[in-house]
């Protein structure tokens, strides 16, 4: 399913950029289900969980000297933590404020669109609930209503597939926060994609992206990988 390995490369970049502190080129190589959602549980502190992922991780990479060089040192992280008594149950809540992941009663739902109605929304107002990226299933009623209908966001991109010429990307909220904060939720993140025959090219500034959006959950060896995508019909700089 290479497809949809792509779809993974946004939260192995947004998370290896933030703990890596390195740059790379964008890729779907390589990459697996595993080792991102270790990434993941590493970057929420989930010591626990991160440390037997990372275990089975360093198995899968030990021909790999430069890479397992990096979950070692991962590892390490991860049984210092749990030594101190920071370890997180796999189960328990990531270390992001409740203040940014607002519930199902104080949220208001998004009103259905008209017939011919283009809804225009920000990233985080379209993903504005909770997400349980373990189990799934609890996509709002309204939200799930927006599938299939013509949607316009902006925010920045991610390169999923190359450099130049791109037919796929990720889309979110802020590259400085995925940088230098708590990588994007799996809501506050879409996948693009461009018409065939229809790439383009980078973009370092905010764009605006319309098309048709479709919610649906997403999963490559039964861990969910997106639950956003989008086919663009345009993809410009957004109005400053």
């Amino acid at each position: 399913m290479r497809h949809w390995k792509t779809g993974l490369a946004v939260l192995l970049l947004v998370v290896s950029v933030a703990i890596a502190e390195e740059k790379s080129t964008p890729t779907s190589s390589g990459v697996s289900p595993l080792e991102i959602r270790a990434e993941t549980a590493l970057k929420n502190s989930q010591w626990s969980l991160a440390l037997s992922l990372l275990k089975q991780v360093e198995t899968q990479v030990k021909d790999k000297p430069d890479r397992l060089a990096t979950i070692q040192e991962q590892v390490r992280v991860c049984e210092r933590n749990i030594a101190r008594g920071q370890g997180i149950a796999s189960t328990g809540p990531s270390t992001i404020p409740a203040a940014t992941q607002p519930t199902a009663e104080v949220r208001k739902p998004i009103p259905a669109p008209k017939p011919g109605q283009v809804t225009d929304l920000l990233i985080k107002d379209l993903g504005n609930f909770d997400y349980d990226i373990e189990k799934g299933g609890n996509i709002p009623a309204d939200i799930k209503a927006l599938n299939g209908t013509a949607f316009r966001t902006r925010g920045y991109m991610i390169p999923l597939d190359q450099a130049e010429s791109i037919s796929e990307f990720a889309l979110v909220p802020s590259l400085f926060a995925c940088c230098f904060g708590q990588p994007p939720q799996i809501q506050h993140t879409l996948v693009v994609h461009c018409p065939k025959g229809k790439a383009v090219s980078y973009f370092a500034d905010e764009i605006s992206v319309e098309g048709t959006l479709k919610v649906e959950e997403k999963k490559d060896d039964g861990y969910i990988i997106s639950i956003f995508e989008i086919t663009a019909s345009s993809v410009k700089p957004a109005p400053k």
